[in-house]
């Protein structure tokens, strides 16, 4: 088999792969539409405000309710002891990235 003939299969396969993966995605969010509309009224009705994304400080719990220097609250030049907070940064209003 020529090397040719080698990179044209699995190439091939590559984009057939991706395509499957692309129809699974097509098809499975269909079928969550009601569930999703579900969690979304669950939120209207808890009146929930963020995201949670991490479970271990509270600065990088609710992004929008952090401030810069809460990371630091134990010693002003102490290091980030949680690996999170090295992920995001807070929502400040006001300074656009």
């Amino acid at each position: 088999m020529r090397y040719s003939s080698l990179v044209f299969m699995t190439l091939l396969s590559g984009i057939v792969l991706l395509g499957l993966l692309m129809l699974h995605a097509f098809t499975s969010s269909q079928g969550q539409e009601a569930n999703l509309l579900h969690k979304a009224a669950l939120v209207k009705q808890l009146r929930l405000t963020d995201l949670c994304l991490f479970t271990e400080a509270r600065y990088t719990r609710h992004l929008s309710q952090a401030d810069l220097n809460t990371a630091f609250q134990d010693h002003p030049l102490s290091m980030e002891h949680f690996p999170s907070g090295s992920f995001t940064q807070p929502n400040l209003p006001g300074i656009t990235r």
